[in-house]
């Protein structure tokens, strides 16, 4: 009867999910889902009231109000009424152009594989029509849309996952500020951690992609409760997964995604999955108005960051900022569109690939970067050979006289030939490839 008993107690162990603990090491020891890995490519999408000034950057109000920075304040002073206050951008921001399903095209076209939008930024105002905002909303206000739902829903259709920013300050809320002074949970009690709960429920991302944590401990934001109920009794516990920007001390830390800092690219490969949230415009995470060329990130450029990233463990997400009404503008669609086309030719050496542990990088050749997939390895290389003869370092262990090497250009096969450790390629005549940026080999 004891075996008997021990027996079931293993049989039906083996058939259930451990719960997640409120605790970081409960936390951080979870099965990220796959799909993330596999995936690489995301697009970031920053829209809100900051949108509607287009000026400076997402951090504009702060910039007017805390920062007192000369540059805002002039710029607000000329432009708008004596006494204007910043919600009054909610009825500015109009999104006549928003359509979800054109910006979900978009994306595709562009070779993601996942859409993070942000739900609510740091002024507070949320783009779905939360119980928890007193109608500072994009439902009750502006373009009288749930964007958070149109999106979610236009992204999927397009195949794609979905993922939502959501940050947990909001700079100028009352209970926040009294908090912060008077030791207190309210703002989160009462805002936050419900607020968080409904957006889980309501819209069911893949991805919860926290922000604005710097300020308070997580103990102070109820974040490990927050994640124990999400991985073990939300609608997505099984699918979604979370970044790592939860308060003081959490950040690139814990949380199934490292995101570390904006724009973080280590150059090197880490024991932990981390995301190169990075920008088109190099300037602001939000739509500017007074913005020039020289200030966007060239197709060329955000290739040679991918994959670098890649190469190095991580996923790349690249945003966009619509303009007040909706518009997705030209020089986006453009680098956007022109990145998709790299990867509609290159992306086997990108998606569902692995860092090369060895080498993430040639030893002999600077811009050469690995990745590996099904028994193959993936050489990026970022300038064209001198001479068209292509030498690398760090793969003679790779080659024998049954070695192929493919450019996936024109997926022909090239010469090679070893000496004293170094391989050689030859590579064609480079007007006769297709590609213009980046060219990936393939050796196998």
């Amino acid at each position: 009867m004891q075996l008997t008993t021990r027996l079931l107690i293993l049989f039906v162990c083996s058939h259930c999910v451990l719960a997640v603990e409120e605790n970081w090491d409960s936390i951080d020891q979870r099965t990220v889902p796959e799909w993330y890995d596999k995936a690489k490519v995301g697009i970031f999408i920053h829209w809100g009231l900051f949108s509607v000034p287009g000026y400076s950057n997402e951090w504009v109000w702060h910039e007017w109000k805390s920062d007192k920075n000369a540059d805002v304040v002039d710029f607000i002073e000329k432009n708008y009424p004596p006494g204007f206050t910043y919600q009054e951008f909610a009825n500015q921001f109009t999104g006549e152009f928003f359509n979800a399903t054109e910006w979900a095209n978009l994306f595709q076209r562009a070779g993601a594989k996942y859409v993070v939008l942000t739900s609510k930024h740091h002024e507070g105002f949320t783009l779905w029509p939360s119980k928890y905002t007193y109608s500072f909303n994009s439902v009750d206000m502006g373009p009288h849309r749930d964007i958070v739902k149109e999106v979610g829903e236009a992204v999927r259709e397009a195949g794609m996952r979905y993922g939502l920013y959501h940050s947990l300050l909001e700079w100028y809320h009352p209970q926040y500020i009294a908090d912060q002074s008077e030791g207190t949970t309210e703002f989160v009690d009462n805002k936050i951690y419900p607020e968080l709960i409904e957006l889980v429920n309501t819209y069911k991302p893949d991805l919860i992609w926290s922000d604005g944590d710097w300020e308070m401990s997580d103990s102070y934001w109820k974040s490990t409760k927050f994640l124990a109920w999400l991985f073990n009794e939300s609608p997505v516990k099984d699918t979604v997964l979370t970044n790592d920007r939860w308060g003081i001390g959490a950040t690139c830390a814990h949380g199934d995604i490292h995101t570390c800092e904006d724009r973080y690219n280590p150059g090197y490969l880490l024991d932990h999955k981390w995301e190169n949230a990075m920008t088109i415009d190099w300037n602001s995470w939000g739509y500017r108005r007074n913005s020039n060329i020289g200030e966007y990130a060239t197709t060329k450029q955000l290739i040679d960051l991918l994959v670098e990233t890649v190469s190095c463990g991580g996923n790349i997400l690249i945003n966009v900022g619509p303009t007040k009404e909706g518009h997705i503008d030209p020089i986006y669609q453009e680098r956007l569109l022109g990145l998709g086309e790299w990867l509609s030719i290159n992306g086997e050496a990108i998606y569902e690939s692995s860092p090369w542990t060895e080498h993430q990088k040639d030893t002999i050749t600077s811009g050469v970067w690995y990745t590996q997939r099904d028994g193959a390895t993936y050489a990026s290389v970022l300038s064209w050979p001198e001479n068209n003869v292509l030498r690398l370092g760090a793969v003679s262990q790779l080659f024998n006289d049954a070695t192929q090497v493919i450019i996936l250009d024109s997926y022909q096969e090239l010469v090679w030939f070893e000496e004293d450790g170094v391989v050689s390629v030859q590579f064609p005549d480079k007007a006769t490839v297709y590609t213009n940026d980046v060219w990936v080999i393939k050796i196998k």
